[in-house]
């Protein structure tokens, strides 16, 4: 038996980037004589074994013919003739297409090594235009390592644009397309990742609604950036400094889509937008099958973000009614990803990213205010039906008039 460590265990390796998993290929084995072994299949469309002790994945070497749309599209050939040249000549990256040998030899037959040493992305044969899930991967490693200066060939930009152009990238199915952006949404630096769709004309076809904000003006007064589709990754970005939920990222990501709805004549005021980007969010959400918990909380921050900016001018009920719609009142580890995802927001703007954000201090005291109060005396008393939730109400809203009162003192 034949085996190389491949892929991303041998790229980051080089880089002295920690390894997450190790993928194995086989070279000279069959089926049979891996399941002798001990091996366990798993692979459907290809055949993968996990090793019977550390459970890594190992693939027998293999080529593919494409033979229908999208990256389902191939037929798989897996034989014991397969060369490991012939193998990684169908990876999608140089720097993905390196080997290493039991006794620490780098296969590079493709200049792997120089292009990581470059830090470049490029393709490693013609063959990457066959699979458009390599474009969602590509601008996801761009979001990983964007840290170390890595760039996209300009070839393989170009052939990134073409696939888009003749339509392979309409071939991509949801379920894939939202693990590779929660991925993306995981890494480093997530805005880097919808940049690069951007870049090769991908994100007016995968996410329409972000690419519309692009062009979109608001007022150089409060947004220096202007365009909001900058401000739309900008707050991404300050997301991901403040929190490393890809929830969180998510709802900083989307919060303005309503924008993009604005009739030019009113550019660049937006008035109404936190309740008429609800609609695009709920047709992205349904296309990708977001998850209900991303998409749960991307909601409340697209419908109430401005009022978190608000928050100390808000009338008392306002606010405890804006606790009881986050559900913070029942859960209070609730309001903290909303604060930071709306922090994200005041903060994803040119020149204003060190700023203080005092509403997440308010809303938390207030919140804190509004949980503590003597609820058994309430439910003890001659009260029945709605008048025993309108009298918490009320003790809640005395509660957080006392904060907010403590509040303008202080300032």
């Amino acid at each position: 038996m034949h085996i190389f460590l491949v892929g991303g265990a041998v790229r980051d390796q080089l880089i002295d980037y920690p390894v997450i998993e190790h993928d194995w290929v086989v070279v000279g084995e069959t089926p049979e004589t891996m399941l002798a072994q001990g091996f366990h299949a798993v692979g459907k469309d290809f055949p993968v074994f996990l090793h019977p002790k550390t459970r890594d994945e190992y693939a027998l070497a293999r080529t593919e013919r494409k033979i229908a749309a999208g990256y389902k599209g191939f037929k798989i050939y897996s034989d014991p003739s397969v060369t490991l040249e012939a193998d990684l000549i169908r990876r999608d990256l140089t720097i993905n297409a390196m080997a290493l040998s039991p006794d620490g030899k780098i296969i590079d037959p493709y200049g792997g090594q120089d292009d990581l040493k470059n830090r470049i992305f490029r393709h490693v044969s013609p063959a990457f235009s066959e699979d458009p899930v390599r474009v969602l991967r590509l601008a996801r490693f761009a979001a990983r390592y964007q840290h170390l200066n890595f760039t996209i060939a300009p070839e393989t930009l170009a052939l990134m644009q073409k696939m888009v152009a003749e339509g392979e990238i309409s071939h991509l199915v949801a379920e894939r397309v939202w693990t590779e952006t929660y991925k993306a949404l995981n890494e480093k630096n997530p805005a880097i990742f919808f940049e690069v769709l951007r870049k090769c004309n991908a994100l007016a076809v995968i996410f329409p609604e972000i690419d519309q904000l692009f062009g979109v003006p608001q007022p150089e007064k409060y947004h220096p950036e202007i365009d909001t589709g900058i401000h739309a990754l900008l707050s991404l970005t300050q997301a991901s400094r403040l929190s490393t939920k890809p929830e969180v990222r998510f709802a900083a990501l989307v919060h303005d889509l309503g924008k993009a709805l604005t009739p030019k004549q009113l550019h660049p005021s937006h008035r109404g937008h936190e309740k008429s980007g609800l609609k695009p969010l709920n047709v992205l959400c349904q296309r990708l099958k977001v998850p209900n918990q991303v998409k749960k909380l991307a909601k409340v921050v697209m419908e109430y973000h401005t009022h978190c900016h608000r928050a100390v001018e808000l009338k008392a009920s306002t606010l405890v009614d804006l606790l009881a719609t986050l559900g913070a009142l029942k859960k209070p580890e609730n309001l903290d990803d909303f604060l930071l995802a709306c922090e994200a927001d005041s903060k994803g703007r040119y020149g204003k990213e060190q700023l203080p954000y005092p509403q997440a201090d308010y809303m938390k005291r207030a919140l804190a205010a509004a949980i503590i109060i003597d609820t058994h005396a309430i439910l003890q008393s001659d009260l029945q039906g709605n008048a025993i939730g309108e009298a918490i109400r009320d003790a809640r809203i005395r509660a957080v008039k006392s904060i907010r009162k403590q509040q303008r003192l202080n300032t």
